[in-house]
């Protein structure tokens, strides 16, 4: 196994309180990342907020965080995360901000500490564009939005 990618994290004032992000298995891909709200902030059905992490971090340059949902919110709770995956670039130095929607038909109250997001840090691949008059065919060719799916 290699040695882990070290990176830097920081807590907004006011949030050493709260766990820093961690993998909950031994394979995990994702850290969870929690909530540093100030105080219970409940979303009714159909709401969606934008929900402090109090933690900022410095990623190496040729990386990017990502910040996916969490399956048991999804699937319990109906809970979301809008702009999914969220990208956290290098050069950001922000607070990381969730933005977190409920599909259910329920209200549901986010404490401060819950487990509200899945932050994975993943390696970037830059593009150069090679512009070309014609692509080459392929079966699927311009098939999209479920071609490839049952007929």
């Amino acid at each position: 196994m290699t040695a882990p990618l070290r990176v830097q994290i920081a807590q907004e004032p006011g949030s050493e309180d709260i766990p820093l992000p961690e993998y909950e298995s031994e394979h995990a891909a994702g850290m969870d990342v929690r909530a540093a709200v100030k105080e219970p902030l409940t979303l009714q059905p159909g709401d969606r907020a934008l929900v402090s992490t109090g933690l900022r971090i410095a990623l190496p340059p040729g990386y990017e965080a990502q910040i996916r949902p969490r399956s048991g919110l999804a699937i319990k709770h109906g809970l979301s995360l809008l702009n999914t995956p969220g990208t956290i670039d290098a050069d950001y130095r922000g607070e990381i901000r969730i933005i977190i929607a409920n599909l259910s038909h329920e209200p549901y109250t986010i404490e401060r500490g819950d487990r509200i997001a899945q932050m994975i840090i993943a390696p970037v691949t830059r593009a150069e564009w090679d512009v070309a008059d014609s692509l080459e065919d392929t079966l699927r060719g311009d098939g999209g939005f479920g071609s490839t799916g049952k007929q």
